[in-house]
């Protein structure tokens, strides 16, 4: 997967400066197919900060912004200005950056959720149409060779007729209240100002709901929900269990939660069809769990036997050696660069390449409203508004 024509993107980053996590990811996996280079930067929405920031990183001074319009300005006019923007801020500041950026030609690869309202979401997702430039949106797990393996199997109807989708995200971190404590990564996630209307359904829970859509290939059609905000005086919910309907006939069920005690980032799907079922764990993301019906269970290891072209092509190393979350979070890179260089050249996209897009982003948005408004009415069932 190197880059076999020695060309890096320029790519620019709007967010991930000191103190940020998200940044740093987003960085390593620019890079681990070399096929990006980071040129310019608004790292943060201090100017301080952010030209701090871009010296760590060892950006020119004259390539790194104090403020993302700066950038997105004269970035659009430079003759080597960026070629692409990697946009890891709060979610209330993607699409003003986003649009900014597309309004200028200059590609986007963005962190999810797509917008921190419905609104705002089906505007991006308009206007990245109208400009026809490249929007991913880094739903990273998509990324994983066994998430690709069962995504292949499921379409070649190896499972059967889709019955019942089973994901869950919990985790523990956010289980007492972290952000009263001037925690970073607490307080934006538990801001409605800054995070949405969704609090663990838009931070995590837009993860598992994309990705059962992704192996799968079914859409929700409507759901019922309900959140809870344990922590005392939190403003999002912090817990969501979901019931969905897909419009194929299919049922699922969805939970997400930030105050598991025992739960780091336990990721899981299960999908059972007329003829089998699929299980899935991204703490445990080389193996993948086949049982056709009336046989025994099946494992199939990621480069192993048994694991399909899918997986094979965005596997990096040989069977038994741990591949994760950098890989995966590089895969998603290394499509958007497929993605990149076809619109560039005004030829045809890779065959094979897969990424989330602007689409599958406003879908993860019109998922967290329609939680937010099932539970707002007693979890009743309500469709969602695409």
């Amino acid at each position: 997967m190197a880059n076999e024509d020695n060309t890096r993107i320029r790519l620019g980053m709007v967010g991930g400066g000191q103190g940020a996590f998200i940044g740093g990811v987003h960085r390593i996996a620019s890079r681990i197919d070399d096929q990006f280079e980071l040129v310019a930067g608004a790292l943060s929405s201090d100017p301080e900060r952010a030209h701090a920031s871009g010296a760590e990183l060892g950006l020119a001074a004259d390539r790194t912004y104090g403020s993302f319009l700066d950038m997105a300005k004269r970035e659009g006019r430079l003759k080597n200005g960026i070629q692409a923007v990697s946009i890891v801020t709060p979610n209330n500041m993607h699409y003003p950056v986003a649009r900014e950026f597309l309004k200028r030609g200059i590609h986007v690869i963005c962190d999810k959720p797509l917008t921190a309202g419905l609104g705002d979401a089906k505007k991006l997702a308009a206007l990245v149409e109208k400009t026809g430039a490249v929007f991913v949106l880094t739903h990273n797990y998509t990324g994983y060779p066994m998430v690709r393996h069962a995504r292949e199997m499921i379409a070649g109807g190896e499972l059967g007729e889709i019955r019942v989708v089973q994901a869950e995200y919990p985790q523990d971190w956010l289980s007492a209240d972290l952000e009263s404590t001037g925690q970073k990564q607490a307080s934006w996630r538990t801001d409605p100002a800054q995070a949405g209307a969704g609090g663990s359904t838009g931070d995590i829970g837009t993860h598992a709901y994309n990705l059962a859509s992704f192996m799968t290939g079914l859409e929700v059609s409507e759901l019922s929900a309900d959140l809870s905000a344990f922590v005392s005086g939190r403003q999002l919910d912090d817990n969501a269990h979901v019931m969905l309907r897909f419009s194929s006939g299919a049922r699922g069920m969805l939970w997400s939660s930030q105050v598991a005690p025992g739960n780091e980032n336990a990721l899981a799907v299960r999908i059972y069809g007329s003829k089998g079922g699929l299980e899935w764990r991204q703490e445990d993301p080389n193996y993948l769990w086949y049982t056709p019906l009336g046989e025994p269970k099946r494992l199939i290891t990621r480069g192993g036997a048994g694991s399909g072209g899918d997986a094979g092509r965005v596997t990096r190393v040989p069977p038994g050696h741990p591949e994760g979350y950098l890989e995966g979070f590089a895969n998603i890179y290394t499509e958007a660069a497929r993605a990149i260089r076809a619109a560039q050249s005004g030829g045809e996209v890779e065959s094979g390449t897969v990424y989330p897009t602007v689409q599958d982003g406003l879908k993860g948005v019109a998922f967290v409203d329609a939680c937010v408004r099932s539970s707002r009415r007693n979890s009743a069932w309500v469709k969602l508004a695409i």
